[in-house]
């Protein structure tokens, strides 16, 4: 199966910022994402942005 980036990126957003999931009515979290390769490119992409986003440690 191949994964849409862009799917991945909507579905990552919506769980960083707060987005509502239509289907239940309330936040999208990531237990919402049931397809395992989709979840797992979820899971890589915020992890990348938020090391992408971190600040340096000295």
């Amino acid at each position: 199966m191949k994964i849409n980036e862009i799917v991945v990126k909507i579905l990552a957003e919506r769980i960083l910022n707060g987005g509502l999931n239509p289907l239940k009515n309330r936040n999208f979290e990531l237990e919402d994402v049931t397809n395992t390769e989709y979840r797992k490119a979820v899971e890589g992409y915020i992890i990348e942005q938020n090391v992408e986003g971190a600040e340096p440690t000295v």
